[in-house]
């Protein structure tokens, strides 16, 4: 039921398209876009692409983020995320989080999904050669990642503890926490880069948890 609701809403925000034609991928983009594609059979059996391409700071007249669906490389629909753009077959499902795209996925009418490919000039795509020309570099930067922002959320929790179990409530239940660990101030923000950069390299390979990730929002 909730899921329904969720697609309908998605579905009404999709707005036509003007029909521009799509711009390349260009290095200046880097820091701030992301495109994806994928081919589908048409109706009439024949293949058109469809590409998906999100500016990650907002559009210009009003700052809100969207995404563009273009087909064969003219802009067909729009929509403020977290966006469902009806397709052949299905549906396109696309959502940011604080630190990039956490999902890009077309879904059958049947429920199967698949993620579409990333643009090769973009940080997705350079991130998925590295993956398909180094798996073990690239499986050991992700456990990195995972690893910084497990230590992070930690060592933040502790520190957390200790403001909030001074809270009368909660202190005439559990006392005052003192924090077997406190860190200075430097290394604080150490931990919050570290778990923003640990972020931001999932988000490139659109892996996404609540509670990994989530955290760091």
């Amino acid at each position: 039921m909730l899921d329904q609701w969720r697609r309908r809403r998605a579905a009404a925000r999709v707005k036509d398209g003007d029909g521009r034609q799509l711009k390349r991928f260009r290095w200046w983009h880097l820091l701030g876009r992301s495109l994806f594609y994928i081919r589908l059979p048409g109706d009439d059996g024949r293949e058109m692409e469809y590409a998906v391409d999100v500016s990650h700071w907002g559009e210009q007249e009003d700052g809100d983020v969207r995404a563009h669906l273009y087909r064969d490389g003219r802009h067909r629909a729009q929509s403020k995320m977290p966006a469902a753009f009806p397709v052949p077959g299905g549906r396109i499902e696309v959502a940011m989080s604080a630190f990039g795209l956490r999902r890009c996925h077309y879904v059958t009418t049947g429920g199967a999904e698949q993620q579409l490919t990333p643009d090769p000039r973009s940080p997705e795509g350079r991130r998925a050669r590295l993956h398909r020309e180094h798996p073990n570099l690239s499986r050991c930067i992700g456990l990195v990642s995972v690893v910084v922002l497990i230590v992070g959320i930690g060592l933040n929790l502790l520190q957390a503890l200790g403001p909030i179990s001074q809270i009368p409530p909660v202190n005439e239940v559990t006392g005052t926490f003192t924090p077997p660990i406190l860190l200075p101030f430097w290394l604080n923000i150490t931990l919050v880069l570290a778990a923003a950069l640990g972020s931001t390299e999932r988000a490139l390979r659109l892996r996404h948890s609540w509670l990994l990730d989530g955290a760091g929002n």
